[in-house]
């Protein structure tokens, strides 16, 4: 690990680094692209239009008319959820679960009709959120795989500020025309060192998110495993209500939205109707939450037989629940208006550069000597680092793509979206490890390119369509994202050009720091940018 405390800090650093490096690249890039979830959610259902926000009455008439859906097609779920429609989502989806463990079933609504709205069937932005902290794996297990890569990625911070003496000189330091080995490692540094009180706030909020998966010992501890009764306590929802085990009858929730609109002044997100069958049961009313850090939703809960007002909660958090959110909302930034999101996303930029520039900087500085072949943990590794870097740009781009390209009626056509997601980076894996390294990278980015490119060509023809048939005007939104697609694709391509550029020559010598053996020239160079 090395003889000094900083030689051993980075060892940890680079190590760490490499081990959760890959995924923790997908977990940076899609958590990224989540800053703007609901305006990509928008763009893959072009059938739908940002509108304004409904009034109390419209609200009231869409919620009875989602409950009456749910009456006909799931009168035997213990719960239904009805999230409302709003500006960037308007249409009303319904969610219910028919079992314990089964997949919740889902419908969206035309809110002014109460049918099944004609819109493509996708998971939107959704997806990629999702995949952010779950991988597309079961959630328990997705869950706690990004949280111990969160971790890791925890110690590689704090290991590389130990590492890094001249910490302030490297946000200003860059040697492009060095050598191979010093133009990535400046990079690194950059990028690390330019938005690292975001990595850090990134991480940690991260791994606080879910603290009580991950240790659930204080809560089963005190409440005996009631965990909503904690919650409750809390103050973070109102307290839940027992079934009766007798039989009936549902109230109109239209006037319920009404009272709730009226009590709580926020825009109104969703219903919870819980045991809809049962003698207690209860309607949640759950507004988005007030601008602030704090990520807590005002609640108001009814009695669901007799439309009664049963609780109130709207502030008032008991102090550990309001740190908790208040990470919460800092991880999420649901705050942020339209200039700090463009911050908040150019620093996930920035930590994607980091961990991409960290993996590629362990491969170099690991090349082998001239005439020399790589060994097989190294072309795995410069494998890895393709089908990661490249691939997953490319995979996103797909899954844009085949949201364009796939019939409308199709069946399963959500699934066959994430199916191309995956088959795409899945070829891009094979690829990479097949081809020889240089002409990998050239390949595959400028692949990625295309793939942006011909998203942004495929929406063109579709607005291109609809203005010859006579429809709306392109919606300023599509065109902003199509424009950001024609960006990545360029940078995808200079990307491209730049790796055709480099020949393959060996490395030339990185390290003045002596008494590290061979295999350590990687740490060797981390060690000479604190010197």
């Amino acid at each position: 690990m090395g003889k000094t405390f900083r030689q051993s800090m980075a060892w940890l650093h680079a190590w760490s680094g490499l081990v959760v490096g890959w995924v923790l690249f997908a977990v940076f890039v899609t958590g990224t692209a989540s800053y703007y979830r609901a305006e990509i959610s928008l763009w893959m259902r072009p059938e739908l239009r940002s509108g304004a926000t409904l009034g109390p009455d419209a609200m009231a008439t869409a919620a009875e008319r989602a409950v009456a859906h749910l009456q006909a097609h799931a009168a035997g779920a213990r719960a239904w959820f009805i999230t409302l429609p709003r500006a960037e989502n308007p249409v009303v989806e319904v969610f219910w679960r028919t079992g314990p463990g089964r997949p919740p079933e889902h419908a969206e609504l035309d809110p002014e009709t109460g049918a099944p709205a004609s819109v493509r069937a996708t998971r939107g932005g959704d997806f990629l959120y999702r995949f952010h902290f779950e991988l597309n794996m079961p959630p328990l297990w997705g869950r706690w795989i990004v949280g111990l890569c969160a971790m890791i990625m925890l110690v590689a911070l704090v290991s590389g500020i130990v590492t890094h003496r001249r910490i302030f000189v490297d946000f200003f330091t860059f040697r492009r025309h060095k050598s191979l080995q010093r133009g990535w490692l400046d990079a690194h540094n950059v990028t690390g060192v330019l938005a690292l009180p975001f990595h850090l706030m990134i991480t940690y909020t991260g791994i606080v998110t879910l603290a009580l998966m991950y240790m659930p010992w204080g809560v089963t501890t005190a409440y005996k495993g009631d965990a909503p009764r904690f919650f409750a306590e809390a103050g973070q929802i109102t307290a839940p209500r027992q079934p009766a085990g007798q039989p009936g009858t549902l109230a109109p929730v239209g006037p319920m939205v009404r009272q709730a609109m009226a009590t709580i002044p926020g825009p109104l997100e969703r219903l919870s109707i819980l045991n809809p069958k049962d003698a207690n049961a209860s309607v949640v009313a759950v507004f988005e939450e007030p601008h602030g850090l704090s990520h807590e939703h005002p609640q108001v809960a009814f009695d669901g037989t007799t439309g009664a007002v049963a609780e109130i909660r709207a502030g008032g958090l008991q102090p550990g629940a309001k740190t908790f959110t208040t990470m919460v909302g800092l991880h999420e930034a649901h705050f942020a208006g339209p200039v700090l999101r463009i911050l908040f996303f150019l620093c996930g930029l920035a930590g994607c550069a980091m961990v991409a520039t960290g993996l590629l900087l362990w491969s170099v500085a690991r090349l082998p000597k001239p005439g020399a072949r790589p060994g097989f943990g190294l072309r795995l590794v410069q494998g890895l680092n393709v089908a990661t870097v490249a691939g997953l740009p490319a995979a996103v781009a797909a899954y844009f793509l085949a949201n364009r390209l796939l019939p409308v009626g199709l069946p399963d056509r959500a699934a066959w979206e994430v199916g191309g997601f995956f088959a795409i980076w899945l070829l891009v894996g094979l690829i990479a490890l097949l081809r020889p390294q240089r002409r990998a990278w050239t390949e595959m980015l400028t692949a990625a390119a295309i793939l942006y490119a011909a998203v942004c060509g495929a929406d063109g023809l579709r607005i291109l369509r609809e203005g010859l048939a006579g429809g709306r005007p392109a919606d300023p939104l599509f065109l902003t994202f199509d424009g950001a697609m024609l960006a990545l694709a360029g940078l995808l391509l200079l990307a491209a050009r730049k790796a055709a550029r480099y020949d393959g020559a060996p490395r030339p010598k990185a390290a003045r720091t002596v008494g590290i053996p061979e295999p350590d020239r990687g740490r060797a160079a981390l060690l000479e940018a604190g010197e």
